[in-house]
Parts: structure tokens; C-alpha cells; sequence
């Protein structure tokens, strides 16, 4: 088995308290989990991939424009990774075995090379972590099933702003896509 960590959307703006599109505390939670499993596929050399949301100030073609209030929006802080995970980011982003990857669309491989970067490394399993467990997270899992990724949702490394949203898609993974929901 080839793993590979995607970390999903874990920005201030999604994090922060005072983040735009903020899930606030449940998002705060998990942070040291997902420092923690950052390190572990650090120190193995295995595969990190860190997909951000993208978007530009005032965009009338995004569907997002219309959905939510702007958030992730390029060159501002919003955007950057959220508290500790910035200067841990910054201290391997060089390494071989660790990506940065824009994406514009809730799902992780829409749009994205992700799926040719995982393939010519021959992963077969994505472990994926961050937010929002029922919105980007979500949408991320079910194209890695539908791409036939094994799929592992380690609980203590997701979060939303609906907290029904978050135990629902928890049980989707599992139930439906035949992930392993640890």
C-alpha cells in the first residue's frame, strides 16, 4: 500500500476565529492531530499533498461568489495555512515528497493534477485530513472513490460548521464509499 496526506483547506480563513468562512473551534481542535500525522508522513518520506481553495477578489464567475461571502482569497492572509501549520508547511515544503496544490472547486481532484501526481507515484490510498468534513473533504472522497482510491477519514483530523453536516458525512464515508472512518 502507497499512502499519501492530503490536507484539505486547513487556512485561516476556514480556521481562525476571525476567518472569513471560519468553522471556528471544531476546526481549532484538530490541529495538533493534523500536525501530528503531517510529521509521521514527514518523517516516513511518504507522500504530502496540501490542496488550498483559490479564489480571486470580486469574482462574478465562481459559482462560490454566489454562496458564500468571499474567503481564501490569493495573496492575503485568509489564505495561508492556519496557525502552526504555516511554519510547519514552510520547514518541508522543498522536500521531494511534498506538494502545494491550488484548487477552485469543493473536490481536491476537480481541476487539479492531483490524481496524475498520486498515479505516477503509485498511491493507492489517500488519507485524507482537514475541512469541512461535509462540504471540500466530502467532495475530495468521493472522487478518490470514484478514481478507486482506498480511502482512510481519520475523525480526530476533520471538522465542520454543521456539526450534523460533519457526523452525517462521517457515516457517508464509511456507508457509502467504503472508506475506513478511524
Amino acid at each position: 500500500m502507497n499512502k499519501a496526506l492530503i490536507v484539505v483547506d486547513y487556512s485561516n480563513d476556514f480556521i481562525a476565529t476571525n476567518g472569513k468562512l471560519t468553522c471556528g473551534e471544531p476546526g481549532q481542535q484538530i490541529e495538533q492531530n493534523i500536525i501530528n500525522k503531517i510529521e509521521t508522513y514527514n518523517n516516513n518520506q511518504d507522500f504530502i499533498f496540501y490542496l488550498m481553495d483559490y479564489h480571486l477578489e470580486n469574482d462574478p464567475y465562481h459559482p462560490e461568489t454566489k454562496l458564500f461571502p468571499p474567503h481564501n482569497i490569493v495573496n492575503t492572509e485568509g489564505r495561508q495555512l492556519y496557525n502552526q501549520l504555516q511554519p510547519q508547511y514552510e520547514s518541508i515544503q522543498d522536500a521531494e515528497h511534498v506538494f502545494w496544490i491550488d484548487k477552485t472547486r469543493y473536490s481536491s481532484f476537480a481541476g487539479t493534477h492531483l490524481d496524475s501526481l498520486l498515479r505516477e507515484r503509485n498511491v493507492d490510498t489517500v488519507e485524507i485530513v482537514g475541512v469541512c468534513t461535509d462540504i471540500c473533504v466530502l467532495h475530495t472522497a468521493v472522487d478518490a472513490y470514484n478514481l478507486n482510491y482506498n480511502i482512510i477519514i481519520p475523525s480526530n483530523c476533520v471538522a465542520s460548521f454543521n456539526q450534523a453536516g460533519h457526523e452525517w458525512a462521517l457515516t457517508h464515508f464509511e456507508n457509502s464509499i467504503g472508506a475506513v472512518v478511524e
